[in-house]
């Protein structure tokens, strides 16, 4: 019975057992005092192969952990190695000379950009003093250095030259309507310009005050306006006026302020110039200059000329003055729009004086028909 039980109740599927086998399942069925002490004896082997398991993943786990701690403990013993000391130390002295020659680099090369800078400044300023030997006329093979009055010709030439290319820009976006950013670009660029002609009208003016008062280096049709060696600023304020548009109530108040005092200014510097003028001709035409006394009344009217420096120098602080209140007036457009009048204002005097040197004369087209 049990073997059929064994089998699913089959008894031809009942596999043939040896007696031992067939004594021991009957006595389990049977619930003998055998039974219990097989199953005990069997979960003893399995406990026991349980902990022969554990025993070998212990000792296993020893020696991962002891093989893992080997590397660390070579690398220490590698790293208290005297020689791998001395080229740690090496290697450690070596990056820091490496920074400190880095570091001397960088100074000597912002020492140099500064000494570069320093040039270029004496350069310039050579320029525009006229310090520089140049080609003139030879004595005994020696080159001679060029008149202050012919390096300002020359430099101011130039400066109309390259104002002119500078306008000509403005002008273009302008007139494309060009972004305020872009047009601020020029429009500080324009004033810088003009800054650069003050520079070299005062250094003419302490070498050559007559020379720029005369205004021989401005076209004739210039000089029939000149005022003090340069524009008026009166005259400046008029032409922006009339080709600048969009002005609000308070700009024009504010101008018209601006016109009222630089005209009283003008007024001012005008009359000094006059006194000053008046006192130089008494000095040069009074009769104690023929006498013994001619070296005193000639250092008396230098004096007199160099204080016609002071004057020149207050105009022209009068004009950047007027060009800084309107551009602090102003739109950005609107200054823009300022240069480029004032800018063709003078380049039509330049072109009427051309045309003047031009025209036909009389004298060659032979007498007028009766």
């Amino acid at each position: 019975m049990a073997a059929m039980l064994a089998n699913g109740g089959n008894p031809q599927q009942a596999s043939p057992k040896r007696p031992e086998q067939q004594q021991l399942v009957l006595q389990g069925a049977a619930g003998g005092p055998n039974a219990t002490p097989l199953l005990t004896g069997s979960a003893k082997d399995n406990k026991n192969s349980a902990s022969l398991i554990k025993k070998e993943g212990t000792s296993s786990g020893k020696g991962a952990t002891s093989s893992s701690t080997d590397p660390d403990r070579e690398g220490s013993r590698r790293t208290q190695d005297p020689k791998t000391l001395r080229r740690l130390a090496q290697n450690r002295e070596a990056a820091r000379k490496s920074r400190l020659r880095k570091k001397a680099y960088i100074q000597q090369l912002e020492t140099s950009r500064i000494r570069l800078s320093q040039i270029e400044q004496q350069v310039q300023a050579g320029r525009v003093q006229g310090v520089l030997l140049g080609a003139g006329d030879h004595h005994q093979g020696l080159p001679s250095a060029p008149s202050f009055a012919g390096m300002f010709d020359v430099e101011y030439g130039r400066w109309v030259e390259e104002h002119s290319k500078l306008i000509f820009q403005l002008r273009a976006l302008l007139n494309d309507n060009a972004p305020d950013n872009q047009v601020q670009v020029l429009v500080g660029g324009a004033m810088a310009h003009h800054e650069e002609l003050l520079n070299l009208k005062a250094a003419i003016a302490r070498t050559d005050i007559f020379h720029l008062l005369c205004g021989v280096w401005a076209s004739p049709a210039e000089r029939c306006f000149l005022w003090l060696g340069g524009f008026r600023p009166t005259e400046f304020i008029k032409v922006m006026l009339k080709q600048v548009e969009s002005l609000s109530e308070g700009q024009l108040l504010g101008i018209y302020n601006l016109q009222r005092w630089v005209q009283e200014t003008e007024e001012s510097l005008n009359h000094t110039m006059g006194t000053l003028q008046h006192s130089l001709s008494d000095t040069i035409a009074s009769p104690e200059a023929a006498g013994g006394n001619f070296m005193g009344h000639m250092s008396l009217a230098l004096n007199k000329i160099s204080s016609m420096e002071a004057i020149v120098r207050q105009a022209d602080g009068l004009r950047q003055q007027t060009l800084h209140k309107l551009h602090g007036m102003l739109t950005v457009r609107q200054t823009g729009c300022c240069f480029v009048a004032i800018a063709d204002y003078f380049h039509r005097l330049r072109a009427v004086s051309t045309l003047w040197a031009a025209r036909p004369r009389h004298d060659e087209q032979g007498p007028p028909a009766p």
